[in-house]
């Protein structure tokens, strides 16, 4: 049976553990940026700003999550595309308060670079013109220097992620060399080529307008590059016009492409196992641009190489067309709105002023699956029909497409055989995805952790109320109440089993017909505290396991009615005080077996502790 037992102790302090903050570690960012060319001397257009068309919707900010392998996968914001380095005589930028970049460069084994003029920045780092100190000897005059200091976003614990993707992919074709790395006092360096205007540069130079045959020559030259870097155990994660960039003007490389940025580059295939990484899905995390990303990346899924070529569809179609239809949309639910469009917008919509090959290679990228592979040759060979009228001479095409004939060369060896097996084959084909209901693409998922634990202190009277009706909406519910100096103490959790609540402030300590009136409701009191001017914040709750229950307001602690009640088979509940009064209510089936009060030999104390057992 319970006791009471009547002693001077004093009751051990629990040591609370505080929780640990996640660490939120950003990927690095792009190199360097590139230079668009002049502008014509006469334009009938205004000439549309970086700003005003991307509408600043690079990143969105979500929840950073940690990728595999220790890799930490986050998402940067920046205010002007980077990557490999143009000659930007055109471009100017306002320098903004932060560290001052060193005056002059020398990393490892490099030259000596003077850094001359600023080409841009981003949410990570900075990107400067380099010239060599010295004329003599092997290596570039011009180079673009990356800068980043040790305490960005996309430096976590050592040198930026892009590091490490530039080292796996080796120089292939269609990225520009990387010089030389390391640090330098405080910041970071990757000393890397300068090259020309990006896509989006030459687009909006010509007046936005791209023929057929230089987007083809972009769309066979892109996919050949995409898979030069699939090769290597790597996607890109952020492909738009912004990250293709032409080689060097008046250079034997101005008509090159080159595709740069690896700030948000992941791996789909695990080297050690040489097998495709795991499936999985994220929904708050969104890694990419809105306009050109996958519609999987919108819905969180793990990146893989449909993602890379469904995003250069819509580079591809963009360029073409000038807007793409999802162009437009602001606010917090920016993501959803252009998710929920692309998903409602048919191929032959999307495509309706594109050549048919454009159509056929949207239907392609987009039905493929998360682990399958994509076949570039075939995809490449969409488009060279479209550059029959150009001619084979590459010197007289927009763009160079060297690098891409050896995948359209695999193709025509195999083209016989396709066809054959086309005829042969009475099994019926795969099903195209030509547009879905939106309804059965979109996913509606709330980013932030739901919340298990609330506390409010300080609370007046007056704010009661309020911060109740706005935890029980964000369903959490009072599983504690205090009082001090007059002011109110909530605790609101998520775990508390309640279906329901209501509570009464009040400016005597428990008003009985209130409480006996919901107790005929089947409410039963959870919390109850008193103030010091004899007020009381009672709270009652459905949901609970109690069957019976009875209280006692008293002058003093009345510990001959808990002995009575104990021998009933009720239990202490709630306790509180009020001025010098006590209130004390016991439940039956609380779920207790036993139950111990302590309490001091002197009143004025006020510290019990009862301890419970069951």
């Amino acid at each position: 049976m319970p006791v009471l037992r009547s002693a001077a102790r004093r009751a051990r302090e629990a040591q609370g553990h505080p929780a640990a903050a996640d660490e939120k570690a950003p990927e690095a960012a792009a190199a360097a940026l590139a230079a668009a060319p002049a502008p014509p001397p006469v334009e009938k257009r205004r000439r549309v700003t970086r700003a005003e068309e991307r509408e600043r919707e690079e990143i969105r900010p979500r929840e950073v999550v940690a990728g595999e392998g220790g890799d930490d996968e986050g998402e940067r914001g920046m205010d002007e595309p980077d990557s490999a380095a143009r000659s930007a005589d055109k471009l100017t930028f306002d320098d903004e308060d932060g560290p001052t970049v060193p005056e002059a460069v020398q990393v490892g084994s490099s030259p000596k670079y003077r850094v001359d003029r600023k080409l841009g920045k981003g949410g990570f780092g900075q990107v400067y013109v380099g010239h060599r100190m010295s004329a003599t000897g092997p290596g570039a005059v011009e180079v673009a220097l990356k800068f980043e200091h040790r305490t960005s976003k996309g430096c976590h614990y050592g040198p930026p992620y892009e590091w490490t993707a530039y080292n796996a992919i080796g120089g292939i074709h269609g990225f520009p060399r990387v010089h030389y790395k390391g640090r330098q006092g405080d910041y970071f360096v990757m000393v890397m080529d300068m090259l020309g205007p990006s896509l989006w540069d030459v687009w909006n130079n010509k007046s936005h307008i791209m023929s057929v045959e230089m987007v083809s020559c972009i769309a066979i030259e892109a996919i050949c590059i995409l898979e030069k870097l699939h090769s290597k155990g790597y996607v890109h994660g952020d492909v738009k016009p912004e990250n293709f960039l032409l080689g060097t003007p008046g250079t034997p490389e101005e008509k090159k492409l080159f595709l740069v940025d690896l700030g948000l580059a992941t791996k789909w295939k695990d080297i050690a196992t040489g097998r495709h990484v795991k499936y999985d899905q994220r929904s708050d995390v969104f890694r990419g641009t809105f306009r050109y990303a996958s519609v999987h990346a919108h819905l969180g899924r793990t990146g893989s190489r449909r993602d890379d070529l469904e995003s250069l569809a819509y580079t591809l179609v963009f360029l073409l067309r000038g807007c793409l239809p999802w162009q437009g949309y602001q606010g917090d639910n920016k993501s959803f709105l252009v998710c929920k469009k692309k998903m409602a917008t048919f191929p032959v919509s999307l495509c309706c002023f594109c050549p048919h090959p454009f159509r056929k290679f949207v239907e392609y990228v987009v039905n493929l699956k998360f682990d399958e592979e994509p076949d570039y040759a075939k995809c490449a060979s969409l488009f060279h029909s479209v550059l029959s009228v150009v001619g084979s001479n590459p010197d007289v095409r927009p763009i160079n497409t060297d690098g891409a004939q050896k995948l359209i060369h695999q193709f025509g060896q195999k083209r016989g055989r396709f066809f054959i097996e086309e005829e042969a084959d009475e099994q019926p084909k795969k099903k195209i995805r030509v547009g879905m209901p939106a309804t059965q693409w979109i996913s509606v998922y709330n980013g932030r952790v739901p919340m298990k634990q609330r506390y409010h202190y300080n609370v007046s009277d007056s704010r009661v109320g309020q911060h109740i009706e706005k935890g029980n909406a964000d369903g959490l519910f009072i599983s504690c109440i205090t009082s001090c100096s007059d002011l109110w103490a909530l605790i609101m959790d998520a775990g508390t089993g309640f279906t329901s609540q209501i509570y009464e402030l009040i400016p005597h300590f428990l008003h009985k017909e209130w409480v006996m009136d919901q107790w005929e409701r089947d409410y039963y009191i959870t919390a109850v505290a008193g103030a010091n001017n004899g007020s009381s914040l009672v709270v009652m709750s459905k949901g609970t396991k109690y069957t019976q229950q009875s209280y006692k307001v008293s002058n003093s602690f009345p510990y001959k009615w808990i002995n009575k009640k104990w021998q009933d088979g009720f239990y202490v509940t709630s306790m509180a005080t009020a001025g010098s009064r006590w209130a004390v209510v016991m439940s039956h089936n609380a779920g207790f077996s036993n139950q111990v009060a302590f309490f001091p030999l002197h009143q004025s104390l006020l510290s019990f502790l009862f301890l419970h057992l069951g």
